[in-house]
């Protein structure tokens, strides 16, 4: 009995260090955000958590298992219809930090507008560099659409939102529809991660550009700086893949101009191939804006109803 219980601590025990062998960076958070901005800001106010009776909640729901790593998501799906427009949710914190439950208000809000919403977990740059992080959310996708019946999902109808760097993300994974090298070639899936819009949310479109400031942060993500590894760089830019192929994209950005580097350029190729698209600029809000009213409930009125003319 003794070594039946020995071993059984053995294998939870590594299980538990399976789980928590790689650093966490909790430095971006709705709290350390909202200390921040408040003394600039003194009249912004948290968002309100409010349960919607037609809105149920799966939480931390296992979409991949590797090599003793599991990825969550966390599902709000609207019960009232079978076949929901999907939002798949990417979270912020510069690739290094911040937690799919920064995703929660935003998801919660938009399902009750009839949505399927899914906030999801992927490998920040201090597990992962560059693209692992993109192929966790395809992953995600794929999954998602393996199981639309259960979480009320329609297929056909796939949005992808991210703010901030997951904005990044969010464009990237948009204009990579069908492109085998941002997917992950283990993932045996039978359903596509193609997306059928995109809502950037402050994220920029270029890392290398005349726009664009990206520091550090990105280097760290990208495994050098611009000029010891250009290719990454380039390729990480969801400008650089913008084409005819590119679905309808929302920007909703703040007034920092850094955060819309390479968003001019991408409209004018998508003017040129008429896909529609959406900018609304918010005067004088910082960047995370989303996190707090009064540009939370604005943000949900701009993505519901981008969302509501392209799905519904």
């Amino acid at each position: 009995m003794k070594n039946i219980f020995l071993a059984m601590l053995f294998f939870l025990s590594n299980a538990i260090f399976a789980q928590s062998s790689y650093s966490i960076d909790s430095s971006y958070t709705i709290k350390t955000t909202y200390n921040k901005l408040i003394k600039k800001y003194p009249f912004i106010k948290s968002v309100e958590e409010k349960k919607d009776s037609n809105v149920n909640e799966n939480s931390d729901v296992v979409y991949s298992q590797n090599k003793n790593r599991a990825l969550h998501l966390d599902a709000y799906f609207n019960k009232t219809k079978k076949r929901n427009p999907a939002v798949i949710m990417i979270h912020g914190g510069g690739w290094k930090s911040g937690n799919k439950n920064q995703m929660q208000s935003l998801g919660m809000k938009i399902a009750a507008k009839g949505y399927s919403c899914f906030a999801v977990e992927y490998r920040l740059s201090l597990e992962a560099k560059y693209p692992e992080g993109v192929f966790d959310v395809k992953n995600a996708i794929k999954f998602i659409k393996d199981n639309a019946r259960k979480f009320n999902v329609d297929p056909d109808k796939v949005a992808v939102l991210g703010c901030s760097s997951g904005g990044q993300m969010a464009a990237l994974i948009g204009t990579t529809n069908e492109d085998s090298t941002f997917d992950d070639a283990q993932n045996k899936a039978k359903a596509s991660s193609k997306v059928n819009a995109i809502i950037n949310i402050d994220g920029v479109l270029a890392f290398k550009h005349p726009e664009s400031s990206e520091g550090d942060m990105a280097a760290f993500w990208l495994k050098g700086n611009s000029a010891e590894v250009p290719e990454n760089w380039k390729n990480a830019s969801a400008l650089t893949h913008t084409d005819k192929n590119t679905p309808p994209i929302l920007f909703i950005n703040s007034s920092i101009p850094r955060f819309h580097a390479g968003r001019d350029d991408m409209i004018a190729i998508l003017n040129q191939n008429n896909i529609y698209n959406e900018v609304h600029t918010i005067k004088d809000a910082p960047h995370s804006f989303w996190f707090f009213n009064p540009w939370f409930d604005e943000t949900i009125r701009y993505t519901t109803q981008f969302l509501d003319k392209i799905f519904k």
